[in-house]
């Protein structure tokens, strides 16, 4: 009797042993357990409000920015968006947006020809990390970005839609909020120059 039991519980004994001795730093098979991580393919947000502001100081500015503080995308340091530093162009987008994909492209080759005139910064609203992690990868955007899972700035600018583009003053104002749909590269470059006074080549 005794020699049946312990054949029987000897299964169990080593099921035991081997779940106390598992390695937890050990990689999980596929679908097991949390992702490791991808990096971010977005720039951080350190310098989004330091240095002096730009071309412009003295002109008269609009509102502000929303009171708001939002999470940046890579690092998860709190941006104040008053505190963000113009001229800027503020682009609120989602991945299951297709206007949204549609124009991005067109944000990061600004981005990349603005020269330091003025900044480039998303807001990734209502989305899964992932879905804007794969967005980033796939699509070669690398500006700031900041996450807004409750449409906390769409409220705040009284507006429902995406894309959603924000143009702000060297100030901090303002100066124009477009939901046209998805911007080209030379509608950009013509709504810089129109609100923000900056040339920029499309």
């Amino acid at each position: 009797m005794n020699r049946r039991l312990a054949l029987l519980t000897l299964p169990l004994l080593l099921v035991l042993a081997t779940a106390c001795t598992t390695d937890p730093e050990a990689p999980r098979p596929a679908g097991q357990g949390t992702v490791a991580a991808r990096p971010s393919p977005f720039e951080g947000c350190a310098d989004l409000t330091e240095g002096p502001a730009g071309p412009g100081d003295d002109e008269a500015t609009g509102d502000p920015l929303p009171e708001l503080t939002l999470t940046c995308f890579t690092g998860g340091t709190p941006v104040a968006l008053r505190n963000i530093r113009g001229p800027a162009v503020v682009n609120i987008w989602a991945s299951w947006c297709p206007p949204c994909r549609k124009e991005l492209p067109a944000f990061q080759r600004l981005h990349e020809r603005a020269d330091g005139q003025l900044r480039v910064i998303g807001v990734n609203s209502r989305d899964s990390r992932e879905g804007a992690q794969s967005i980033g990868e796939d699509f070669g955007v690398r500006f700031p970005m900041l996450v807004d899972q409750g449409e906390a700035v769409q409220r705040a600018l009284r507006r429902n839609a995406v894309p959603l583009t924000v143009f702000v003053d060297a100030r901090g104002g303002v100066r124009h909020i477009d939901s046209s749909g998805a911007l080209d590269d030379a509608r950009l470059a013509e709504l810089v120059g129109q609100h923000l006074g900056l040339t920029v080549r499309a």
